[in-house]
């Protein structure tokens, strides 16, 4: 009687593989926002993101409204390359 091998693939169908979970978890590192709910026009707006500060640890970036220009929200960005910063 002869035996007949498959090649079973690593993991089932439609659940990621350790390796393709971490590759995921580093993609969802850095958010930026399209939408954010305005206090002023009460509901959520399309934003605009704008550079605040330059700091040693992230750049600090703000958000505002697309409508009215109303500040609905913050981040600052972590882990960007290093800036040298020359005074003169």
């Amino acid at each position: 009687m002869t035996r007949r091998y498959r090649s079973v693939p690593q993991g089932r169908p439609g659940v990621p593989t350790a390796s393709a979970r971490r590759a995921g978890e580093k993609s969802f590192e850095e958010f930026t926002a399209a939408e954010l709910y305005c206090p002023r026009c009460q509901r959520a707006t399309p934003v605009r993101e704008r550079l605040l500060l330059v700091l040693p640890d992230g750049e600090l970036y703000e958000y505002l409204c697309a409508r009215c220009g109303c500040l609905v929200g913050e981040k600052t960005a972590r882990g960007v390359e290093n800036i040298r910063i020359v005074m003169a």
